[in-house]
């Protein structure tokens, strides 16, 4: 049996009962048909056509909408329908905590009102769940996530600069960074805006960043997660961010230097990779020696430039002449500045070592 044929019959019954009321009601003030059996008959007959109607109408009754309800649900999400139904309880619930108070109230106020209030505020509550969902669901899963970080003993925040950079990568690979590492939503989306940005440059250095992370994600060994923390009152990505390692208590890994700054003023612990990179470079004093490849001219005259594997930059007085030549050098001085750590060197007797 089809639904629309059970829609129908109960339309039908439903109306049959209407009429056998509705029968009764007008034998009771006509005086005409008091009689028992006139009454009797005159009561199956507004049944029979209380049936009648109600089967004939419950196409434009209930079919008609019941199919309007049913090509709805099939266009509404599962997480509008959940939304709007956990709503509707929702504001079931508080009419029925306001029910006895209003059915208090003297007169019509006291019949009516608690009936009010449960369908205004049914439908309130499901309007305000369904119109707010991304907000609402935003604002638990950002409860539940920090609740689930602030749980896990090493956690660590990953700035954008330090997944461009790439060098986390490596460094997680070797261990020397422990716990896990922990990508907002809002950072992932700074990447993507870097990534569709018109300038090449921008481009290249977000699709980089975005390789980075896709690489960390496949490695094993590495514990990436991506969160939907967030914190809506502030709008910059690294207000967010600091804010966000305020409240888990853990530190952000970064290479910028301004958000270094600012954090370390907020209390906030920084694990800034280039200071990492200059702690463990080999410490070079005057006086020692070094052979280095000049690959081009310094900026005063006569000055070569050439570089250590580990990126430092040597400077050598004398030796633009030697460009692209492998020479030894005596160190005459190591300087230490913001960039990095340059060192100076003069060339020794026996300079040249290949070309």
């Amino acid at each position: 049996m089809s639904v629309i044929l059970i829609l129908r019959l109960l339309l039908a019954v439903l109306f049959a009962l209407l009429g056998w009321e509705i029968g009764e009601w007008i034998s009771v003030w006509v005086p005409v048909i008091h009689i028992s059996i006139v009454r009797s008959y005159y009561r199956l007959f507004i049944t029979l056509v209380g049936a009648l109607v109600g089967f004939v109408s419950a196409p434009y009754l209930l079919v008609v909408p019941f199919r309007a309800v049913r090509q709805r649900l099939h266009e509404v999400s599962a997480r509008t329908l959940i939304m709007g139904l956990v709503g509707l309880v929702i504001g079931l619930i508080v009419a029925a905590l306001l029910a006895l108070p209003l059915s208090m109230l003297p007169g019509i106020l006291g019949q009516f009102l608690p009936f009010l209030a449960a369908l205004v505020l049914s439908i309130l509550g499901a309007t305000v769940m369904v119109m707010r969902d991304k907000d609402i669901l935003a604002f638990l899963g950002l409860l539940l996530a920090r609740d689930a970080l602030k749980g896990k003993r090493n956690v660590v925040l990953l700035d954008t600069s330090v997944i461009i950079d790439g060098r986390v990568a490596d460094i997680c690979q070797t261990g020397f960074i422990s716990g896990t590492m922990i990508v907002p939503r809002f950072i992932l989306e700074e990447l993507q805006h870097i990534a569709d940005s018109a300038d090449t440059l921008r481009r290249n250095r977000g699709r980089r960043g975005l390789d980075i992370l896709n690489k960390m994600q496949k490695n094993e060994r590495i514990p990436l997660e991506i969160s939907e923390m967030d914190v809506p009152e502030i709008h910059d990505v690294d207000g967010k961010l600091i804010k966000l390692a305020q409240e888990l208590d853990c530190p952000v890994l970064t290479n910028d230097y301004n958000l270094n700054r600012v954090a370390e003023l907020q209390g906030v612990r920084v694990l800034n990779i280039n200071e990492l990179a200059n702690a463990v470079k080999a410490v070079v004093l005057p006086g020692e020696t070094l052979r280095v490849q000049i690959i081009q001219e310094g900026k005063e005259l006569g000055q070569g430039v050439g570089y250590l594997d580990d990126g430092t930059m040597v400077v050598v007085e004398d030796g633009r002449r030697y460009i692209n030549s492998t020479v030894d050098i005596t160190v005459t001085r190591v300087l230490q500045t913001v960039a990095g750590r340059m060192i100076f060197g003069q060339l020794q007797e026996d300079k040249r070592i290949s070309t």
